[in-house]
């Protein structure tokens, strides 16, 4: 009963120190929203800025497998490419040994319990507090309860010393211990779903004698395999190149585990010609052995990395031969699916605002080529030779593209309300609100898109043609149109300036003083005897065309606020 006893305590203990790693990466997150953001601009660079990305990006959200199920995502999402990605898979990597170092250099050198309540309780102000800093507050409330939960566990494990004969009999079979090992850490890291929170174990039951120093470096290096299950379901159901970017990081931590395990007591006689201290195999009590356990977890990704690195290219091969193109994907899907894995929204909610920006870019464009459809037809209905013909099919076409619209402001819409279930700070706040403004904004425009092919239709079935004079004054204001879509799709997810602002209420009174132009055309052929409907529905053609610069400069002007 005892132990029994003891095992729940090391699982509350562990408990608490993965919420303690969630609410401190929160926290970051919040602090670093915008700044982290910006950091993943690099991706598009070459790939040594991508592993330094990647790494980066870890460091700050204290979880690998976080990052890389991001990394897939924004694949799927078309944000980064197979290449791009393999670098960044590599930097999360090492970032991942940030974790162990903090564990090692204050978890065992420090009295926690000294330590974890104080940062608790000054968190915990900090974080109820109205004030600028409230984000920093989640952080050493986090750091906290980090600690206190790793105090705990590491009280509780020497309890099992002794009490597990079968674990110092595997430690004595040679190079299938390591196999044993690496097969535990794999399983432990499967189950936490954290390889921070796996390898802090690790380290723990080192320092306590529960396992040799060996076993444990085993035991790290089975964690990193481990770690690769969270990409990996996040790439079911998603594109060929996300599910090849998962395939990567599997390789990728598969392969470095293989040479690792073959080459362990190399690994481990350099780390002891790098690390102060003493440590021999099969020592256990030991305090440098979490400083040493940490440094071979960062020797081993920092030499996988640059092994692989040259390699990227032929990697990209590799893993395009054994995951085949779909055909089917190249073909323009009926309906719109936003596919995420739900995980990653918890894991990292500031980040997919980065996500949905792009799809967001992605209506823009839907909506920016369903008027310029409309226009192209407008342009050359006077030399077209059936254009009942012409119109039906540009109806259709627009009908499927409005519909399709609509189930992305739906998505999209739910995707952010995701998100803002989550801990945002302040401006990643507002920007969702701002970009929940944007889709509606465009979701309106493809329906007055729709709406104009609609009158256009209508014009030719009932023989209401407009003449000559009037497809001239008309081509150029929807021209104008044209240019304002084209701008504010072009600046769609970007700072505006306000000489961009400025130019963009000048193209807006330039299409109103156009549309005051056509609408006393349009009055005056009525003053003179012309057809009444025509001229009717030329005036209503117009005043819907000009909607579509009104929503334009709504946008402009919200994207500027």
């Amino acid at each position: 009963m005892a132990i029994v006893a003891v095992l729940f305590r090391i699982i509350g203990s562990l408990c608490l120190f993965l919420y303690g790693m969630k609410v401190m990466s929160d926290g970051i997150q919040q602090a670093a929203g915008d700044r982290l953001q910006r950091v993943l601009n690099f991706m598009t660079g070459n790939r040594f800025i991508a592993v330094i990305t990647g790494f980066a990006v870890t460091a700050i959200i204290q979880s690998s497998s976080a990052a890389t199920v991001m990394v897939v995502s924004f694949v799927n999402a078309g944000l980064l490419t197979l290449t791009q990605s393999i670098g960044v898979i590599m930097g999360a990597n090492i970032g991942s040994t940030v974790t162990a170092w903090v564990v090692s250099l204050v978890g065992f050198s420090l009295d926690l319990s000294e330590l974890a309540l104080p940062a608790v309780g000054v968190g915990f102000v900090f974080r109820i507090v109205k004030w600028k800093h409230q984000d920093l507050g989640e952080v050493i409330l986090g750091f906290g309860l980090l600690f206190m939960g790793l105090d705990t566990l590491s009280k509780s494990m020497p309890a099992l010393e002794g009490n597990f004969s079968i674990i110092e009999a595997v430690s004595s079979l040679g190079f299938l211990s390591y196999l044993i090992g690496a097969g535990a850490g794999l399983a432990l890291t499967l189950i936490t779903h954290s390889s921070g929170a796996s390898t802090a174990i690790m380290l723990t039951m080192a320092f306590n004698g529960v396992i040799t120093y060996e076993m444990a470096a085993a035991m790290i290096l089975g964690a990193n395999i481990g770690t690769t299950i969270d990409a990996a379901l996040a790439a079911i159901g998603t594109k060929t190149t996300a599910r090849r970017a998962a395939l990567v990081h599997v390789l990728f931590n598969v392969a470095g585990a293989c040479w690792a395990l073959l080459l362990l007591k190399p690994l481990l006689a350099l780390v002891g010609l790098i690390m102060p201290g003493t440590v021999l195999p099969g020592m256990t009590h030991n305090p440098m052995i979490p400083a040493h356990l940490a440094m071979f977890h960062t020797i081993f990704n920092v030499a996988n990395t640059l092994l692989f690195l040259p390699l990227v290219k032929p990697f990209a091969s590799l893993v395009s031969f054994i995951i085949k193109e779909d055909k089917t994907e190249k073909a323009a899907p009926e309906h719109y699916r936003l596919v995420y894995y739900s995980g990653a929204i918890h894991d990292t909610p500031e980040l997919n605002i980065l996500r949905a920006e792009k799809e967001i870019r992605d209506m823009a464009g839907l909506s920016s080529s369903m008027y310029a459809r409309f226009s192209g037809v407008l342009r050359t209905l006077r030399e077209t030779g059936d254009k009942e013909a012409a119109v039906t099919a540009l109806t259709d076409e627009l009908r499927q593209k409005e519909a399709y619209a609509d189930e992305m402001r739906e998505a999209l819409t739910y995707f952010l309300m995701e998100c803002t279930r989550e801990q945002l700070n302040f401006r990643s706040e507002h920007r969702i609100s701002q970009l929940l403004r944007i889709i509606s904004i465009l979701e309106d425009m493809t329906d007055d898109s729709y709406a104009i092919s609609l009158l256009l239709e209508r014009s030719v079935r009932k023989k209401q043609l407009f003449k000559g004079k009037e497809m001239d004054a008309l081509v150029p204001y929807v021209n104008q149109v044209e240019d304002f879509l084209a701008v504010v799709r072009e600046h769609l997810g970007r700072k505006v300036s306000e000489e961009q602002i400025a130019y963009a209420r000048e193209l807006e009174a330039a299409i109103d003083k156009s549309r005051n132009k056509l609408r006393k055309l349009g009055r005056k052929r009525i003053e003179a005897g012309k057809d009444v409907k025509t001229e009717l529905l030329f005036i209503d053609l117009v005043r819907r065309i000009e909607r579509l610069g009104d929503y334009c400069i709504e946008i402009a002007e919200t994207i500027a606020r």
